[in-house]
C-alpha cells in the first residue's frame, strides 16, 4: 500500500490566483509557450505522492488531485535578459506533471518527463539542472481549426514511449471554473535543482484560454513516468494561443534565496 502523504506543517496553501502573485524584474530564464493543449485526469492523491520531491505534498482540489499532459511549442528560451535563442530554443514540447504544495503553502508543478526534440538543450537541461528532459522526434500541426500533436521518444527511455494528441479549439472562455484555475495557474514548479530541492517561481500574463474537444488520444507517457493508465477520457481538455513567461532564481524549501 503506497505512504499516506504527509500533511504539510505550516499553514494553508496559498490561494489559486489567475494573475501572478509577484513579478520578476531580474528573470534566469525567458521564453514563450505557444499552442498549448492541457489534458487533465484525475488521480488518487496517495498515487503521486511517492512520486513528488521531499517537502512537497499533492496539491488537491475537494480531494482530488490531478495529472496533466501538457503539449505545446517552446518559444526562444533565453537566459537572464539576453535574447531568447531562435533554433535551439525553439521546438515542441510534451510533458506529464502533477500538482504539489510545500510546507509554506506555496503551490506549483512537478515535472515527470518532459519530452523535447533539441538533442543539446535536452542535455544541458538533464546534466546542468537535472530535469527530467527526455530527447524525442516531435511535431505540431494546424490544419482549421484543429492542432495535433506527435511525439516519439529517442533518449534515453523508454524509448519509443509516444504520444498522437488532436484537440478542436473552441471559444474563448471569458471566465475560467475554479478547476480551470487550479490546473492552469501556477506560479512556479517544485523540483530537484543544483542537486537540492528547490522551488522555481514563475510569471505570465493571466492564461487566454479556450475550450477544446479531444478527437484523438493515444499515449503512453503517462505511464511510462510511473503513473497508472489514466481511466477514461480527460476530465479538462482546454487550449491556448501561448504566453510568454519569465523565471525567476530557485528558493530552498526553507524559503532562503539562493546566493
Amino acid at each position: 500500500m503506497p505512504p499516506t502523504p504527509p500533511t504539510p506543517s505550516l499553514g494553508f496553501p496559498e490561494p489559486i490566483t489567475a494573475d501572478p502573485p509577484e513579478a520578476i524584474a531580474r528573470p534566469l530564464l525567458t521564453q514563450s509557450w505557444l499552442d498549448l493543449t492541457f489534458l487533465h485526469w484525475a488521480v488518487d492523491p496517495a498515487d503521486v505522492a511517492p512520486l513528488l520531491p521531499p517537502g512537497t505534498v499533492p496539491d488537491t482540489l475537494d480531494g482530488v488531485t490531478y495529472v496533466g499532459l501538457v503539449a505545446f511549442r517552446m518559444h526562444r528560451v533565453g537566459w537572464l535578459r539576453l535574447p531568447g535563442i531562435p533554433y535551439l530554443g525553439t521546438f515542441p514540447e510534451t510533458n506529464v506533471r502533477l500538482y504539489s504544495v510545500d510546507e509554506h503553502g506555496c503551490r506549483g508543478v512537478v515535472f515527470l518527463s518532459l519530452d523535447a526534440s533539441r538533442l543539446l538543450p535536452v542535455a544541458v537541461a538533464r546534466a546542468g539542472f537535472r530535469m527530467p528532459y527526455l530527447w524525442s522526434r516531435m511535431a505540431v500541426r494546424h490544419s482549421g481549426d484543429t492542432v495535433m500533436y506527435t511525439s516519439s521518444r529517442r533518449w534515453p527511455g523508454p524509448r519509443g514511449a509516444h504520444s498522437r494528441i488532436t484537440v478542436r479549439i473552441g471559444e474563448p472562455i471569458g471566465e475560467p471554473t475554479g478547476l480551470e484555475h487550479f490546473l492552469t495557474a501556477r506560479w512556479g514548479l517544485h523540483g530537484a535543482f543544483f542537486g537540492r530541492s528547490m522551488y522555481l517561481p514563475n510569471t505570465h500574463p493571466r492564461w487566454p484560454l479556450h475550450r477544446a474537444e479531444m478527437v484523438e488520444c493515444e499515449e503512453d507517457l503517462v505511464t511510462a513516468a510511473g503513473l497508472p493508465k489514466p481511466v477514461g477520457g480527460p476530465v479538462s481538455v482546454l487550449y491556448s494561443p501561448g504566453v510568454p513567461a519569465r523565471f525567476g532564481r530557485p528558493a530552498r524549501p526553507a524559503g532562503i534565496r539562493t546566493p
